[in-house]
């Protein structure tokens, strides 16, 4: 199972990005998919998750700013990143609560990491 992040990159404060992360592989249900960050010298953060349906939670600083919403069918999940920070900036991370085929129990799965910068 993989999990493939893309779309960080450099921004203004005050842009937006869209990030989107796709798991692949020998999966046989996807339940909780979500966003995490960490910036230098600092732990990671949960930012926004969501549910296989359609359940969403996020992290009081990203509330009104960041829209996170799925694809099931792709095994896609995607953040929306409006009115972008200084503060926002992070290597944003995403991961998958799946069951992979064969398997009984679920797994949490991380992807490799998006940068995400953004300027003031």
């Amino acid at each position: 199972v993989q999990l493939q992040a893309f779309g960080g990159g450099l921004v203004q404060a005050g842009g937006s990005l869209r990030l989107s992360c796709a798991a692949s592989g020998s999966i046989f249900s996807v339940n909780k998919m979500g966003w995490y960050r960490q910036a230098p010298g600092k732990q990671r953060e949960l930012v926004a998750g969501i549910t296989s349906g359609g359940s969403t939670n996020y992290a009081d600083s990203v509330k009104g700013r960041f829209t996170i919403s799925r694809d099931n069918a792709k095994n896609t999940v995607y953040l929306q990143m409006d009115s972008l920070k200084p503060e926002d900036a992070a290597v944003y991370y995403c991961a998958a609560l799946l069951v992979v085929h064969a398997a009984d129990y679920e797994t949490d799965y991380w992807g490799q990491g998006t940068l995400v910068t953004v300027s003031s």
